[in-house]
């Protein structure tokens, strides 16, 4: 690891990152290799996570492409130096601030979306015009092995470097220095980084997660939320960060709203979804315990079926469920949907703000006063209104988390700016040098320093 971590830092200080022609053809490499391996990739997401072909180019390859596209087509834009206006006290210097990359950045992935996770941040790094070493989840070892094969033969190791290896490898590679860490995955390893990060004071990205709620109030489109709900909630199992974790729904409509979800699920999966070869799987048998363990069988309203030997969970939506219940207690991350019942949208309200902050809430209303409401009182990383997890899509936007649900944003532009150093640079003329900023200090120039700053 030390040997790869001083290559790369030997490569960056070359120069050899810096120009944009070199990061536009490293991005170009990537992208060539990810096409020239795409049936590999998702065969290995199939084998890691069950996910079918249309659901592994749609939820982790397609971004990927067009990510690529846009940082090539705007790089240029995107790293032109950003003249702003000259205080009148150092006038008539001129000011800007240009984009420079950290040096040597940590990219830790997760396992739920692995190809994505690993690949999304490093197209800003590259863009920024880092050196990268990439850590892929052992967890989802198929990918792994092909994120590996896809970074070594598209690029230079002093480039792109993969590490791979369980938790006690990642340990390792945190007890070195980096210039920037940038991790996805959950709260309690995000604390552990954030620790190793700070003796170097390494300024980290913390992509974590959260109990995303959903509010569905009796002015929603009923079907549709429910169509929604289902759509974002199944995805990946609910092995998505973003994945709607509990539904707050107004009790006038509690009944219609479970009665749409049944209807809605069957439709998308059919009768006997853990025989449908479209629908994964959980990701290993740990993790389908856990979740097992957060089913109350008298709560089942629709669904609660397993078959531990294929690691598969039916979809299954749980009712009468208390904020004490043990699946309010954490992170469901798999294909189980409590609904709780509140009064009106104010109890909805109050019922998030007494929790961690998520890093997504999604609302399903037609009341623009209470979608505003709503909006602008909550505090979350991001979401929809009248949908759910599609603010993903939009890579003109950021995506990131607050409080415990993250730090730190990226996706398109904001990838470049997470990799990049903002650096500010003020030039002073030689042919001019005002003498009232320095000593000695008279009376006149306390006046003019009163007046001019």
């Amino acid at each position: 690891m030390k040997q790869m971590i001083m290559a790369q830092r030997a490569y960056f200080q070359s120069g050899a990152t810096l120009g944009i022609d070199a990061r536009r053809l490293a991005l170009r490499k990537l992208k060539e290799g990810i096409k020239r391996h795409e049936s590999e990739i998702m065969e290995a997401l199939r084998i890691d996570l069950g996910k079918s072909t249309t659901e592994a180019y749609m939820s982790e390859i397609a971004s990927i492409y067009s990510d690529i596209d846009d940082a090539v087509k705007h790089l240029k834009r995107w790293t032109r130096a950003k003249h702003v206006s000259t205080p009148m006290a150092i006038s008539p210097a001129q000011s800007k601030i240009i984009y420079c990359p950290y040096g040597v950045v940590l990219i830790m992935a997760p396992w739920n979306y692995p190809f994505l996770l690993s690949v999304a941040p490093l197209i800003g790094a590259l863009a920024a015009g880092n050196c990268c070493i990439v850590k892929p989840s052992e967890l989802a070892p198929a990918t792994a092995q092909i994120v590996t094969k896809v970074l070594s033969e598209s690029l230079d190791v002093r480039l792109v470097a993969v590490v791979n290896g369980d938790a006690e490898v990642g340990k390792s590679l945190l007890e070195e220095r980096f210039d920037y860490i940038f991790y996805t995955g959950n709260g309690s390893v995000g604390r552990y980084v954030m620790e190793r990060a700070a003796r170097h004071l390494t300024p980290v990205t913390l992509e974590l997660g959260g109990k995303s709620p959903v509010i569905v109030t009796r002015s929603a489109n009923l079907r549709l939320a429910a169509r929604r709900i289902a759509f974002g909630k199944l995805m990946n199992l609910g092995q998505t960060c973003v994945a709607p974790d509990y539904v707050l729904v107004e009790e006038s409509v509690h009944d219609a709203l479970v009665g749409y979800l049944k209807e809605e699920i069957v439709a998308m999966y059919g009768e006997h979804p853990l025989e449908n070869p479209a629908y994964g799987k959980i990701i290993n048998r740990r993790h389908f315990d856990r979740i097992g363990r957060l089913i109350e069988p008298q709560k089942v309203a629709f669904g609660g079926e397993a078959d531990a030997e294929k690691l598969k969970i039916a979809p299954t939506i749980l009712t009468e469920v208390s904020a004490e219940d043990a699946v309010m207690g954490e992170e469901i991350f798999g294909p189980v949907l409590p609904i709780l019942k509140v009064r009106n949208v104010e109890e909805a309200m109050r019922f998030v703000q007494q929790r961690p902050h998520p890093l997504a809430l999604y609302l399903f209303t037609s009341d623009k006063k209470v979608e505003r409401n709503v909006m602008e009182t909550l505090q979350f990383g991001g979401g929809c209104v009248n949908d759910t997890v599609v603010h993903l899509s939009n890579h003109k936007m950021p995506f990131g988390g607050i409080g415990d649900s993250g730090m730190g944003s990226y996706y398109g532009y904001h990838s470049f700016l997470t990799f990049s150093h903002a650096k500010s640079i003020v030039k002073s003329p030689t042919w001019i040098d005002p003498q009232i900023r320095y000593q000695p200090y008279t009376k006149l120039k306390d006046r003019l320093i009163r007046l001019f700053m």
